[in-house]
C-alpha cells in the first residue's frame, strides 16, 4: 500500500513538473510575446524568462527586426504595350505586434501580394523608357503605397528596390537595334562636326600662312630696297668723292705735267697691232702745250702758277667706320625683329590648329 502511494506521489510530481515546464517561455531580445488565455488577449511579454499558465495560455512571438522579402518576378504590360518582367525587394519591420497578429492572418504574405499588385499598377501607367530611367521614382511611389496600406497591419515598409526590369525577347531586340541606330547617328554627327572643324582650321591656317608669306615678302622687299638704296648712295658718294679727290690732286699740276701725261696716254693708246686713228679733243691746245714745252713762249703764259684754294666741303660727308657699323647693326636688329615676329605668328597658328 505504501509503494502504491509513493508511486502515485512520484507520478503526480512528474506531471506537475511537466505542466510547469510547459508554461516556461523564453522571449529573445528581438522578439515580442503576446499572451492569449482562453481566447482572450492578456498582454505583452517582454524579452527574457517568462512563465505562463500552461495548456490554457497560448503565446505568439513576433520578430521585431527588419525583414527582407522578395517580390516574385511577374510579366507586366507597360503603357506603350511592351511586355516586361519586373521583380522587387521589400524591407519591412513590425512596429505594432498586436496589429500584426490580430489584424492580418499572415502579414508577410499579405505584404508580398500587395507589393505585386501595386507594382503591376505602377508599371502599367508608365512607358518602357520611363521605367528604365526612373527607377528611383518607382521605388518611392511603391514604398508610399505599401506603407500606407500596411500601416493598419502594424507593419512599416522601410524601403523598396526594383531589382530587375527585363523586357521580353522581341522588345529587347528592338531596343538593341534602336540603341545601335542611335549610336551610329551620334557617330555620324561627331564625324561630320570633326570634318567641319578640320576644314575650318585648315582654311584658317592657309589664310594665316598666306598672310605671313605676304608679310615676309613685303618685309624682304623693303629690306632689299633699303639695302640697294644705301648701296647706291654709298657707291655714288664714293665715286663722287673719288672724282673730287682726283680733281683736287690735279689742280696742283701745271700745264707741262698735264702735257706729258697726255702724250704718255697717247703713246699707250697707240701701242698695239691694230691700226688706230686718234683725234685729240683739243689738237690746237695740245700743239700749243707741246711748243711751250719745247721752249716757245706764249703771250698769255705769264709763267705764274695759278693756285686756288679748293673748298673741301665739296667732298661731302664721308661716313666713318663706326657709322657704317651702326647702320649694319640697325639693319640686323630690324631683320631679327621681323624673324621673331614671324616666329610668334607661326607659333600662334600652330596653337590655333591644336
Amino acid at each position: 500500500m505504501a509503494f502504491a502511494d509513493t508511486f502515485i506521489l512520484i507520478l503526480l510530481v512528474i506531471i506537475i513538473l511537466i505542466i510547469f515546464a510547459r508554461g516556461v517561455i523564453i522571449i529573445q531580445p528581438y522578439e515580442q510575446g503576446l499572451q492569449i488565455r482562453l481566447g482572450r488577449y492578456i498582454g505583452k511579454l517582454n524579452s527574457g524568462f517568462r512563465w505562463v499558465v500552461p495548456i490554457i495560455t497560448k503565446v505568439h512571438t513576433v520578430d521585431l527586426r527588419t525583414m527582407v522579402m522578395d517580390v516574385p518576378s511577374q510579366e507586366v504590360i507597360t503603357k506603350d504595350n511592351s511586355p516586361t518582367n519586373v521583380d522587387a525587394i521589400v524591407y519591412i519591420r513590425v512596429v505594432d505586434p498586436e496589429k500584426s497578429v490580430f489584424e492580418v492572418a499572415n502579414y508577410r504574405m499579405a505584404t508580398v501580394a500587395l507589393a505585386q499588385t501595386s507594382l503591376r499598377g505602377i508599371i502599367g501607367d508608365m512607358e518602357l523608357d520611363e521605367i528604365l530611367y526612373n527607377r528611383e521614382m518607382i521605388n518611392t511611389k511603391l514604398r508610399d503605397i505599401l506603407d500606407r496600406e500596411t500601416d493598419q497591419w502594424g507593419v512599416k515598409v522601410e524601403r523598396v528596390e526594383i531589382k530587375e526590369v527585363d523586357p521580353v525577347g522581341a522588345v529587347k531586340n528592338a531596343m538593341t537595334e534602336q540603341t545601335a541606330a542611335e549610336r551610329e547617328r551620334r557617330a555620324a554627327i561627331l564625324r561630320a562636326d570633326g570634318e567641319k572643324r578640320s576644314a575650318i582650321l585648315k582654311a584658317e591656317g592657309f589664310k594665316k600662312s598666306m598672310i605671313l608669306s605676304a608679310e615676309g615678302e613685303r618685309q624682304s622687299k623693303i629690306l632689299k630696297a633699303d639695302g640697294d638704296r644705301m648701296s647706291q648712295i654709298l657707291q655714288s658718294q664714293g665715286e663722287s668723292q673719288a672724282l673730287r679727290v682726283i680733281s683736287l690732286g690735279a689742280r696742283a699740276l701745271d700745264k707741262r705735267a698735264i702735257t706729258i701725261l697726255s702724250l704718255d696716254a697717247l703713246k699707250k693708246m697707240a701701242d698695239g697691232q691694230a691700226t688706230k686713228i686718234i683725234f685729240p679733243f683739243e689738237v690746237s691746245q695740245l700743239i700749243k702745250q707741246s711748243a711751250s714745252y719745247l721752249g716757245a713762249t706764249s703771250e698769255q703764259d705769264t709763267g705764274q702758277e695759278v693756285t686756288e684754294d679748293l673748298d673741301l666741303s665739296l667732298l661731302g660727308n664721308i661716313p666713318t667706320t663706326e657709322e657704317i657699323a651702326h647702320v649694319l647693326r640697325t639693319i640686323e636688329e630690324e631683320t631679327q625683329a621681323i624673324l621673331k615676329e614671324e616666329k610668334g605668328l607661326s607659333e600662334e597658328l600652330k596653337n590655333d590648329r591644336i
